[in-house]
């Protein structure tokens, strides 16, 4: 493997980390909201958000121990559960902000 594609490889994999440390934080400080008044909106985020966030960071497990074409499709994949779970943010936030 040349020194390029590891390079791009750890870039992706601290992306990654990166963003997972931030969704972590969001779903700490709904958490916090959801205990002190139990809004609906808060804990069905909490509720939504966790099992998905646990499947990008088993994603990015998978994805540290592939190479090759596989590597390439679990990226791809890894892409997508990260899109899903924005997308869900996003609408539980607007929804909570309607409420």
């Amino acid at each position: 493997m040349n020194i390029d594609l590891t390079v791009a490889k750890q870039q992706v994999y601290d992306e990654v980390e990166s963003w997972i440390k931030t969704a972590q934080a969001k779903l700490e400080t709904l958490e916090g909201q959801a205990e002190g008044k139990m809004a609906k909106v808060e804990v069905e985020a909490y509720e939504t958000l966790v099992p998905k966030l646990q499947a990008i960071q088993q994603k990015l497990e998978q994805l540290k121990k592939s190479s090759g074409k596989q590597w390439k499709q679990l990226k791809t994949d890894l892409e997508r559960l990260i899109a899903d779970f924005e997308k869900s943010a996003k609408k539980i936030e607007a929804e909570a902000k309607a409420s």
